[in-house]
């Protein structure tokens, strides 16, 4: 297998990768001063003169597995265990470490593998050729006499580590088309048995996260931000901070968006910041409460749709489900959600010896960090330097539209004379109250049914804040004005459903909105499984056998999708006996171009508390390179989306958030779900997303598991407040 490859990206990266070396770090995030002996053979790859192998990793390393992922893909094409591979963050750099479905250097969308497949693989083995090719001219054989393998390269009757070819490896040049170990060969892609790389310095307390940076005679900021959302300041008076120790000096932002208190720690900094008293301007800012926002939504989706999302018109869909022996119909909400990540924002600006700035940051956005403090430090970009370093979890929270933290402290920054570093530090409630939230949404279905059960027509409308149109991803999901990551998931559904109309209503915004975990996936796959389940049941029919019937054609899709439902109903034991008190939830979806099945398995005690007994899940993701981290990341999908759905929601009161930390907005308990069962699909199609595919199917599972014990289908979220009791 050959695959193009660009030798004029390989010596710009390999140029650009000369600044990792000159200003680099270690594999457990710290520091290194001076260059190490080594030579980058691509962007991707740098080799040592200890034969060590480092794998140049261009996505963020947030939890998802990413930066083992990638370094499994070098280890293969070079022979390796990935167990011996190290890896390091890319720097930022647009023109050699770009997403390829973005366009810049970026994290998000469960692109990571899926657009970095061919790209690393690639770079793996044209590294391996390379030295091959080295080892070959020092000794005076043909390079195909030798091998490499574990580092050492052999035959001809000579071993040597690939360390000492170095200097002869770096006078060659990188072949354009290197050959790529054909899946039949491959040791380290779909083991199983490989471990990621980033879990002991985690668990040791090695990994640098950006709450860990300290650096010599750094300040650290804390702002206080706007009461209402949309409030700027009027004025303040920093009287009250002057008596705490350690305090520095308090300046407002210059976009109004808050004050910033400078002091010598970060206790000083939160001490100073609450003690500000600050004037707020609420000309502009919301005045709204959390009902009269959903209110406002009801009735925009109760109205005829301003968008159309699907060919099939409404008076088509309607007009086949006048025609419909049965007619099944439900109104959803869906409330505000925040990311609340573990690990609260944080990031550092520090002045460097070249009179340039280095910026630590956990981001999602590398080019948008490296463009930010260009243009508002005024520095040329070639002395701006970003270090991404670990973040715990992002889960879209890192990729706001107007980049507010990183916007807060390179502002911060601006404000100093530049001779100490800046480390702006945010609380759990900086993070609940900070004003970036998945929007609220409102759906209403409409199914018609004929006399054997089948759809015959589906009116589904949603209304909602369009994201997108505000964002970076506008060309990409907004095509004729409508805005598709509202209706993805929905729109174009992986059902044979003839005349199935979606429309779309821009509601008013309810606040600034950002990209919570599998974006509009999380809210339409909740509304397609459960009215799947609320038509099933009208038909007369199981869940599993309904589905089914809708995925009849030989399309790769149906086909997909059909095979992890049937796998999925088989390992988790529908149409088996349960114990008294429990029942079964099914659902299934499509989502970053990865199919996932799950069944909730869930019992009642006899106080009605429901438990979750177990969650069964079956994912195809096409090749799973490493099975343990998708295994992983579909455990936490399910987790993470069915904790919020059980009992989170963001309410506003005259503008202001209600919730202020875990107690009242709690996230998902290890008691929650007893068990997790995934099963991975061995596929030969091209590897898609696996961050975010797991969580869409969790909430629907377990609501058509309620609504199997016989009670009616959950369709205001969250579940609690629909007379839903938890264990």
């Amino acid at each position: 297998m050959t695959i193009e490859t660009s030798r004029r990206n390989f010596l710009k990266g390999a140029s650009a990768s000369v600044a990792v070396l000159a200003f680099g770090a270690t594999p457990n995030g710290g520091l290194a001063s001076s260059p190490v002996q080594s030579s980058n053979i691509t962007p991707f790859v740098k080799i040592h003169a200890d034969g060590t192998v480092t794998a140049i990793i261009k996505h963020f390393e947030g939890g998802q597995g990413a930066a083992t992922g990638l370094s499994t893909l070098i280890a293969e094409e070079m022979n390796m265990e990935l167990a011996d591979i190290q890896f390091e963050t890319a720097p930022a750099d647009i023109n050699v470490y770009s997403n390829l479905f973005f366009g810049f250097q970026g994290t998000g969308g469960s692109t990571a593998l899926a657009n970095s497949f061919m790209q690393y693989r690639t770079a793996g083995a044209a590294a391996r050729e390379v030295m091959l090719q080295a080892a070959a001219i020092d000794w005076g054989v043909n390079a195909s006499e030798l091998v490499l393998k574990d580092g050492v390269i052999s035959g001809a009757g000579k071993t040597g580590s690939i360390g000492e070819f170095l200097s002869t490896a770096a006078g060659i040049e990188v072949p354009a088309k290197p050959t790529l170990k054909a899946p039949e060969e491959w040791t380290q892609i779909g083991n199983p048995q490989k471990n990621r790389l980033d879990s002991s310095a985690k668990i040791n307390g090695q990994a640098v996260f950006g709450m860990d940076i300290q650096l010599d005679n750094q300040m650290v900021v804390a702002v206080k931000r706007m009461p209402k959302l949309g409030s700027v300041v009027s004025s303040f008076d920093d009287t009250a901070s002057k008596d705490v120790p350690g305090f520095i000096m308090a300046k407002a932002l210059p976009n109004g968006k808050g004050v910033v208190a400078y002091a010598e720690n970060t206790w000083a900094a939160f001490q100073a910041r609450d003690a500000l008293n600050v004037v707020w301007d609420d000309t502009n800012a919301e005045s709204r409460s959390s009902a009269d926002i959903k209110e406002e939504l009801l009735a925009a989706v109760n109205t005829a749709p301003r968008y159309q999302g699907t060919e099939v018109t409404l008076d088509a869909a309607n007009a086949a489900i006048d025609g419909a022996k049965t007619v099944v119909e439900r109104e959803f909400y869906f409330p505000l959600l925040a990311q609340a990540p573990m690990e609260p924002l944080s990031a550092t600006i520090a002045p460097t010896e070249d009179g340039g700035v280095i910026m630590y940051d956990g981001t999602q956005n590398q080019t948008g960090d490296h463009q930010l403090m260009h243009q508002i430090l005024g520095l040329p970009m070639e002395k701006i330097q970003v270090k991404t370093i670990y973040a715990g979890g992002f889960f879209g929270r890192r990729f706001t539209i107007d980049m507010d933290y990183a916007t807060e402290v390179t502002l911060a920054y601006s404000m100093t004379d530049g001779t100490r570093p800046v480390k702006l530090a945010w609380s759990r409630e900086d993070d609940i109250t900070g004003g970036w939230y998945r929007p609220a949404f409102v759906h209403k279905a409409r199914i018609g049914l004929d006399e054997d059960g089948k759809i015959i027509g589906w009116d589904h409308r949603v209304a909602g804040h369009a994201i997108a149109k505000d964002g970076l991803f506008k060309d990409f999901f907004v095509r004729d004005d409508v805005d598709h990551s509202s209706i993805e998931g929905t729109a174009h559904s992986v059902y044979a459903i003839p005349e199935m109309h979606v429309g779309l209503t821009d509601a008013g915004k309810s606040t600034t909105a950002t990209y919570w975990r599998s974006v509009g996936h999380n809210h339409n796959a909740y509304v397609t499984e459960t009215m799947m389940d609320v038509a099933a049941a009208a038909a007369g029919q199981d869940p599993v056998t309904f589905r089914l019937a809708h995925l009849n054609s030989d399309s790769a899709d149906h086909q997909r999708k059909a095979h992890v439902l049937r796998e999925v109903a088989e390992k988790a034991g529908i149409g088996q006996d349960l114990p008294e008190g429990h029942y079964h939830g099914v659902a299934v979806h499509k989502s970053f171009g990865t199919f996932c099945a799950q069944v909730c398995e869930i019992s009642i005690n006899d106080r009605d508390y429901v438990q979750i007994e177990k969650y069964t899940a079956v994912v195809d993701c096409g090749v799973a390179v490493n099975p343990d981290v998708v295994k992983a990341q579909v455990e936490g999908g399910i987790g993470y989306g069915v904790g919020h759905i059980m009992r989170d929601e963001i309410t506003l009161e005259d503008g202001a958030v209600v919730q202020q930390n875990f107690p009242d907005y709690e996230p998902l308990r290890i008691t929650d779900i007893k068990a997790i069962d995934v099963h991975v699909v061995k596929s030969n199609e091209a590897p898609s997303g696996i961050g975010e595919p797991g969580l869409p199917p969790a909430g629907p599972a377990l609501g058509n598991a309620i609504a199997a014990s016989g009670r009616p289908a959950i369709t205001h979220l969250p579940m609690i407040y629909n007379g839903v009791d938890f264990v």
